[in-house]
């Protein structure tokens, strides 16, 4: 194989070589003389023989998902074939009854709106401190966790996303320390946090209290799109029901090369997990060293709203320059290099383990002459939305009747629609919050310059 240790995929590897003749699911029949060899037909089993079964594993598939629970320190951990959303999904669902009140913060993923959508959860937000020379929102604060538990003591479950998309890490020791001392558990979304296995990476939720956590791999890891895990760390939770939530959220019908993927990766991080990390901090230490003498750019560093930050995301600022972050992410597309996602007053490039040796040698290269072209311009204040005025739950305001009206004439009225903004994925208005009088500004501002599909028009409530 490659010096480590990735028993499934051997396993896949061996029965396709076995030549046994496929009477069953999947319908390519691994043909390869039909259908080529470009994707991994020959790979694609389904619960054959020998090959245990994700949702009732006492095989193959338990030994690998042990595997993942040693290399991370979790108590038990789950494969996940449909990203970190079916994990959230699932943990939400089995860690809340219906009705109850939860603790999030403002900027989870869209899959947590939907958990407490499909659970008429009540929600209560945490909104993060801004870094006001960035536009970059903080960690939240453990304070603020403090204060909102003091006024809503039937919190039940609390959801944090930790790292942010740009790599932004909360205080998730002091945080799982308030709601424990108040019997309320913590799951973290750490989707963009699976290197944190080493000490030159921020301290994982996994060992910091937290009682549930996900991780996509896919993200920060060698490892296929759509592959991650949800490790049960506490006997807070209850590790029957999280698998009884996940055959319902997850598909039942994964696919092999996808968990054969997820091992290959947790075997080679078990393996050369340490030596990988070092080698890859040791190249965003020299890529940060090289791009310090712009004048016009900057590569975000810690600041007071900053907690943490991982060094594998590299958040190049505009604000204060000639150009924004859409233009810094157009002319390095231009020069060869695909950025993660764009704002107006920055843009993020996507670091990892596996990128080549000399690649971020030559971002620094081109962010270097980019910024020698740049002057200097007077940064717009930044004016986020405030905390929204929550009238009702997300299931009640999806129930009652509704129109669809131009955002201009949505100020006031109770929303029955997210608008988002994706990437990341967190919602500028979700059903049940009254609109404000910002939202018009900001919707108009994406369909401007981003993908996110954001339509001029809001379905409301009826009045």
């Amino acid at each position: 194989m490659d010096g480590f240790s990735a028993p499934l995929l051997a396993a896949l590897e061996d029965y396709a070589a076995s030549g046994m003749v496929p009477m069953h699911m999947p319908g390519h029949k691994r043909n390869e003389a039909l259908l080529g060899d470009a994707l991994p037909w020959r790979l694609d089993v389904t619960e054959v023989e020998g090959f245990d079964n994700l949702h009732g594993a006492e095989g193959l598939l338990k030994a690998a998902m042990e595997r993942a629970a040693r290399l991370y320190g979790g108590k038990r951990s789950f494969f996940l074939v449909n990203g970190s959303t079916c994990g959230l999904l699932a943990a939400i669902r089995a860690l809340t009854g219906r009705g109850d009140r939860i603790l999030v913060a403002r900027g989870c993923h869209r899959s947590v709106y939907h958990a407490m959508e499909l659970n008429g959860l009540r929600p209560v937000y945490l909104m993060p401190p801004v870094d006001g020379a960035s536009g970059v929102a903080g960690g939240i604060e453990p304070a603020s966790v403090a204060a909102a538990l003091a006024v809503h003591p039937d919190i039940r479950l609390c959801a944090l996303t930790s790292p942010t998309y740009e790599g932004v890490v909360s205080d998730i020791r002091a945080i799982a320390d308030i709601l424990h001392a108040r019997g309320v558990a913590l799951l973290v979304d750490e989707a963009h946090g699976a290197h944190f296995l080493s000490p030159r990476f921020p301290e994982s939720a996994v060992r910091l209290g937290a009682d549930c956590v996900v991780h996509s791999l896919h993200k920060t890891l060698p490892s296929l799109t759509q592959t991650a895990l949800l490790h049960v760390l506490t006997d807070r939770v209850d590790a029957q029901e999280i698998a009884r939530q996940l055959s319902i959220f997850e598909t039942s019908s994964p696919s092999y090369p996808l968990m054969a993927s997820i091992d290959r990766c947790v075997g080679l991080m078990a393996k050369r997990g340490e030596e990988l990390l070092a080698a890859f901090r040791a190249r965003t230490d020299r890529f940060r060293a090289r791009v310090r003498p712009m004048e016009r750019l900057r590569v975000l560093e810690k600041a007071d709203v900053f907690y943490a930050l991982d060094p594998g995301k590299i958040t190049l600022v505009t604000r204060g320059s000639s150009t924004s972050g859409y233009q810094l992410m157009d002319e390095l597309r231009a020069r060869g290099f695909e950025l993660e996602m764009a704002t107006p007053g920055y843009a993020l490039a996507l670091a990892t383990l596996a990128d080549g040796e000399d690649a971020l040698d030559r971002l620094a290269g081109a962010l270097l002459e980019i910024d020698r072209g740049l002057l200097a311009a007077p940064a717009e204040p930044i004016a986020l939305p405030g905390p929204p005025r929550v009238e009702l739950t997300i299931d009640a305001a999806l129930a009652l009747p509704g129109e669809t009206v131009a955002v201009e004439r949505a100020v006031g009225r109770i929303a029955q629609e997210y608008a988002w903004v994706y990437p990341p994925g967190a919602p500028l208005i979700a059903p049940g919050e009254r609109v404000g009088e910002e939202l018009p500004g900001w919707i108009a501002r994406l369909r401007a310059r981003t993908s996110s599909g954001q339509p001029g028009t809001l379905r409301v409530v009826t009045c």
